[in-house]
């Protein structure tokens, strides 16, 4: 499959979805990310760009799209719609995971309002958290016990970041690591990441469109 995680700004994927997204590549399916910012209020815009470079190879993603919008000021209009809907058409995901809606964060509330539109014709949509996140029930779960090195090992990447939590003495390996533990918890493993499925399909379609015809035997009667 094609699997595209789309974040308002470095490090919002790796929190929300690094787990399930380096499970995906050991699994031999590809990456692809889309970051909107460099997050430049959050500290200097070049270097978290590549932070969030270093922490692609981590994921094994095959490609990092950026869509240079400026920190805190993501909108919600036709433009955004269009950026979001020309990286669907270079990637062609099966699989799109992306900020969920309900945020204290506008850039996170408008990249979600945005994608809903850009992605209707999208089999799969998984919405992900963050530590800003609101009235977040997850209902679905991926298990990232075997992943859980890897995630944050991504997140560590964000070098710049790992400090900035607004809370003293907590770092956001911290918070990634105990946010895993409470959705593992709730989906009865040791660390998971939880998802509000936008839309869900449990079997993906046939290749190229192909449907396999299933001849059935007749009975013989006497």
């Amino acid at each position: 499959m094609n699997v595209l995680a789309i974040g308002a700004h470095p490090d919002d994927i790796e929190f929300g979805c690094g787990g399930s997204l380096y499970l995906y590549t050991q699994r031999g399916h590809q990456v692809f990310l889309l970051i909107l910012t460099e997050g430049e209020s959050g500290g200097i815009g070049s270097v978290r760009r590549t932070e969030q470079l270093n922490a692609a190879k981590i994921l094994g993603a095959k490609e990092s799209f950026f869509g240079d919008y400026v920190d805190t000021q993501i909108p919600v209009d036709k433009i955004l719609i269009s950026k979001i809907e020309a990286v669907l058409q270079k990637t062609k995901p099966d699989m799109i995971f992306v900020n969920y809606h309900d945020d204290t964060h506008q850039d996170h509330r408008n990249l979600a309002m945005a994608t809903t539109s850009a992605t209707r014709y999208v089999r799969n949509v998984l919405f992900y958290e963050g530590p800003t996140t609101q009235n977040f029930i997850p209902n679905v779960y991926v298990d990232i016990t075997t992943a859980l090195n890897e995630k944050l090992s991504a997140l560590s990447a964000h070098t710049s970041q790992v400090p900035k939590t607004n809370i003293e003495g907590l770092s956001i390996l911290e918070i990634a690591k105990s946010a895993a533990n409470f959705r593992g918890i709730q989906g009865r493993v040791r660390y998971a990441e939880g998802f509000v499925s936008e839309r869900l399909f449990l079997f993906p379609p046939p290749i190229d469109g192909f449907f396999p015809i299933i001849r059935q035997k007749r009975l013989k009667t006497h």
